[in-house]
Formats: C-alpha cells, structure tokens, sequence
C-alpha cells in the first residue's frame, strides 16, 4: 500500500502538517478531471514504427511522430544544443524561508531550531528546462522493460507532464536516460557539450531538493522563481489540470526553466528530514521509512504551495495525477 501525506501525518506541529497534507487534499476531485482530460484529449498522431514490447501488456505505446520543440531521434528530448540541459553555476544561495518576510512559510522550511535560512554550497549542475513529458516517458516505456503500473501515465497529451508516476518509476527513467545518452556519447552521435559531460563522469539523475531549490530562486532568495509576489502569467496553478510544458514561460525566472511553481509536483531524490539540509546524512533517512521530497506545487495549488521554499512529501510508490518529475545532470 502506498501513502501520501494524506495517510500519515508528519509528527511535526500544525503548520508542519499543513504542508504535509496540502499536496493530496483535492486528491478525489483531481482525479476527476484529470479522468476528464484524458476522455476529451484528441488522438495523437502515432508513428508507424516496428512494434516494441513492453513488461506490462506485450504492445507498444503510440508516441507522436513529430512533436515541435523537441527531437524525435533523442527519446524527445527539447531540441537544442544541451537537449533541453541548463546549467546552474555553482556556489551558495539562500534555502529556505525567514517568516518574516514570507508570511506564507510553513515551519518545515526554517532551519534548525530557529526562524532562519541557510545558505548550502550547491557545486555547478543542469537541470531540465522541462518537466519530464509524456512522450519522454513512453520512449522510455518502448526503450526498456519498465512496466506501465498505471496505464493514465502514458495516456496523457504527448507534451505535457508526465504523471501517474511513483517515486520509483522516476527513478528508473533517469536511470534509463542515463545509458541511453552515455550509449549515444560513447558513438560520438550526441552534442558535443553533452557527451563531454557524460565521459567525464557526469550522470542523468533526479535533483536532489537543493539542487532543485537553487534552480528555482536563484541566489537571492526569491519566494517565487521570478520575484517575491505570485504572478499568473508565469505558472499553472489555481487550474484545472495541467498545460504543455514550456507554456508558461518566465523571463523574470533565475536561469529560464519552465513550470517550476505549478504544473506538476516534482519528485526529488532527497528524503524528507527537518532541516539543516546536509546531503551526507541522507543514507540514515533510507534506513528508516523515508517519503520522499517533492517541490514546486501542482496545477490545482494555490499561491502558498507554489513558492521555491515549499516542501512536499509522498511515499516512493504513491502514483497521482499531480505528481510528475524533471532530470538532472549531476557530477559524479
């Protein structure tokens, strides 16, 4: 059975718990027009390309032929030099919140056993300009022996965020992606940039939830990615589900990336713990029966679950339909 934070309150105090049950509160009506969305999703236009099996039903899952802004020939992945890679410079920024100046903030964002932030040293990584898509996700079903444990996953519009995904499933796209692009390196038929990367010893994973922090906000601390006020032209939230990715593009964002507030909660490979965020104690969490960080807040979320410094949390098998992810490429 899996939880979200709707099946476990967090032992924290009540503002703690109002983080912890926001995510999953509009679970049943989600899942409703979510069901609706799919029904009344044209058709994509499918390819005719040789059948490839999968582990869940032996077919394979149609993915458009061609789909604007991204490469067909690179699991459709965006279009451009990094394959949709953004660099985020190493060096400090500020985590967390400082009540007093967002009002907003829920005590699981304050470090220590005081009102503070804290300022972690982040070495230089790239994130996803994109959450994962649904065309992504099924090249990586028709790639690999990866089951389909829900069918709504690789259902939806072919540009828009994967979702119906566990923690698990996440993981093991990265992890696929990883060789598929070390392959590609290795025959010297990915950008150049890229494939450095990757032969040197860089690698695709999940962002940890500084990594994925310091992307949002930059280093100015920032309670949105764009400033310190909500703005609704530059995310997806108080909606009914989810747009393309990209949709909502953010000028005013710290390094260009799309939907980091709204759109789809994003999985992390950090295990939730209180804060100070300290990477080299995550190993005790996995020992014990860890949820998993997400971060970025959904479609339906209002102003107060889309800011940078909001931290969410599920079980590593929960599957819903406000929950998708984004990749990282990491050193070592």
């Amino acid at each position: 059975m899996t939880r979200t934070t709707s099946d476990r309150a967090s032992p924290r105090d009540d503002a703690s718990r109002a983080t912890w049950w926001a995510v999953p509160v509009a679970g049943g009506v989600l899942v409703a027009l979510s069901w609706i969305a799919l029904v009344l999703a044209p058709e994509p236009n499918v390819d005719a390309g040789p059948v490839l099996p999968t582990a869940d039903n032996g077919s394979r899952v149609p993915v458009t032929s061609t789909l604007a802004g991204f490469h067909s020939g690179f699991s459709y992945l965006p279009d451009d030099a990094m394959l949709g890679f953004v660099e985020i410079p190493g060096g400090a920024f500020v985590m967390g919140s400082d009540p007093g100046r967002d009002s907003l903030s829920f005590n699981v964002e304050w470090w220590g056993n005081g009102r503070v932030q804290g300022q972690p040293d982040v070495p230089t990584f790239f994130l996803s300009r994109y959450e994962v898509t649904v065309a992504q996700y099924a090249a990586f079903v028709n790639g690999s022996d990866h089951a389909v444990l829900d069918p709504q996953a690789v259902e939806g519009s072919p540009d828009h965020p994967v979702t119906w995904v566990a923690w698990t499933d996440a993981v093991a796209y990265a992890d696929w992606l990883d060789q598929e692009l070390r392959a590609r390196a290795d025959q010297g038929t990915i950008p150049n940039a890229l494939g450095d990367l990757l032969r040197s010893g860089w690698r695709v994973s999940l962002p940890d939830e500084a990594q994925w922090e310091k992307a949002a906000r930059g280093t100015d601390g920032r309670i949105y990615p764009w400033g310190d006020t909500p703005e609704p032209e530059y995310a997806n939230y108080r909606a009914r589900g989810t747009t393309p990715v990209g949709t909502f593009t953010c000028p005013r964002c710290a390094h260009g990336l799309s939907d980091m507030s709204g759109n789809v909660w994003e999985w992390t490979v950090s295990p939730y713990q209180p804060y100070p965020f300290t990477e080299s104690d995550d190993g005790e969490t996995l020992r014990t029966d860890a949820l998993w960080v997400m971060r970025g807040g959904g479609f339906s979320d209002a102003e107060q679950m889309i800011r940078s410094a909001n931290r969410g949390g599920a079980d590593p098998g929960a599957r819903r339909p406000f929950i998708g992810f984004r990749v990282a490429l990491v050193s070592g």
